[in-house]
């Protein structure tokens, strides 16, 4: 849809947000870039530096942000090895986009598409059809996937150009909505372990003149949301993801590059009613709202008819500068979810959108007890959430 004409007013509240890089260095534009090299029609190669390479693979380490990499050499060797301070290494950051959270970096990296166009702009939003609020992550309540994200997957125009492709995960994701909708094309190969998909990841690159692979790991954001990102589990888990990077790297086949990058960093919030702001415990943010969507870090505020503007006015006060807080229309004007949005991603969004800008969370304890209890958070635009690695091995 076309973006909407705001007065410098109501630019300024929002105008501070450190908007991610969609079109010239966001997740989005990963892989299209790399089959764009590989002769894939209707792409083009939107980050400069990457160069062409016949085989492609890309390991995804969710929740391992570009600050916390920074922060941890001696749990990660071989990954420091790859960054532009290290001899020879060539590695940067790029931004997830916004939300930066699981399920739309996932859509991000496999439709080449920002969230504004994917359609899976949150961890919950609403489902206009039913009201209901729709967990894009666990895919609950269910809803048709080809409805609700109906654009090509990068794989598949990929496969369809003749590249060889693949994805080597958790046999759990083999057919999960979210997997249909962001990462199908070509062949699933499931594996348990590190090692084996590593291995795997491997023998499917050889397995084609030209190549796509795409291969995860999880637990490093499992042990930052329970023990936080500075942990000793959390760290075990970046020395076990170091180790599965080195793995791979000396495996490539000839004439491949090997890309290791993360859906989202990670923030740690202390357990304390400054730093925890109560949704359901606080009347003022309550009044108003019909339906609370998102995270803690990145809210989608659905507000009852007619009292939109009323619900703005009072999260711009009661948050003051801990969040960005915008108006649907700003945020979609200031390009938070890329550079258009399109008709149905539009009615998904929330009527003002809540973007934490300091260690600070809106939790809802009764409605989300789970999520509410957890240690490490992400979801805004700070740099230690939005930025995630892009390093490179070549063959």
């Amino acid at each position: 849809m076309a973006q909407p004409a705001l007065d410098p007013p109501e630019l300024l509240a929002v105008a501070s947000a450190p908007v991610p890089q969609y079109g010239t260095g966001s997740l989005a534009d990963l892989l299209p870039t790399l089959v764009a090299h590989q002769g894939v029609p209707g792409t083009s190669a939107a980050i400069p530096e990457l160069t062409p390479a016949d085989r492609n693979c890309v390991f995804l380490i969710d929740g391992l942000g570009w600050e916390q990499l920074l922060a941890h050499p001696a749990e990660a060797p071989y990954l420091t090895s790859l960054l532009p301070s290290s001899r020879g290494g060539t590695g940067r950051p790029i931004t997830a986009g916004y939300p930066a959270t699981t399920a739309t970096s996932l859509a991000s990296v496999g439709t080449g598409l920002p969230p504004g166009e994917h359609g899976l702009p949150g961890y919950t939003v609403r489902n206009p059809e039913t009201g209901e609020l729709m967990n894009q992550l666990r895919w609950q309540p269910w809803t048709a996937p080809e409805l609700w994200q109906p654009h090509p997957t990068v794989f598949q125009r990929a496969a369809g150009a003749g590249v060889h492709t693949a994805q080597v995960s958790s046999p759990a994701f083999r057919t999960t909505p979210l997997t249909e909708v962001a990462l199908s094309g070509g062949t699933f190969h499931g594996r348990l372990s590190g090692e084996d998909r590593m291995d795997l990841a491997a023998q499917q690159l050889a397995a084609g003149d030209r190549s796509l692979v795409y291969t995860y790991y999880a637990d490093v954001d499992g042990k930052g949301h329970r023990f936080g990102v500075d942990s000793d589990a959390w760290r075990d888990q970046l020395s076990y993801a170091d180790r599965l990077v080195r793995r791979l790297a000396e495996q490539l086949p000839p004439r491949s590059a090997l890309y290791v990058t993360a859906d989202h960093g990670m923030v740690d919030i202390p357990f304390d009613e400054v730093h925890r702001i109560d949704f359901d415990d606080d009347w003022e943010l309550r009044a108003g709202v019909a339906l609370l969507g998102g995270e803690g870090r990145a809210r989608h505020v659905y507000a009852v008819p007619g009292a939109a503007g009323d619900v703005l006015a009072v999260w711009r006060e009661v948050l003051g500068d801990r969040f960005w807080v915008a108006g649907k229309d700003e945020a979609i004007a200031a390009g938070w979810f890329g550079p258009r949005v399109d008709e149905q991603v539009y009615v998904r969004l929330g009527d003002v959108i809540a973007a934490a800008r300091d260690d600070v969370l809106i939790t809802a304890s009764r409605q989300e007890p789970k999520e509410s209890a957890m240690v490490g958070n992400h979801g805004s635009m700070t740099s230690a959430e939005q930025l995630v690695p892009l390093l490179e091995v070549r063959s």
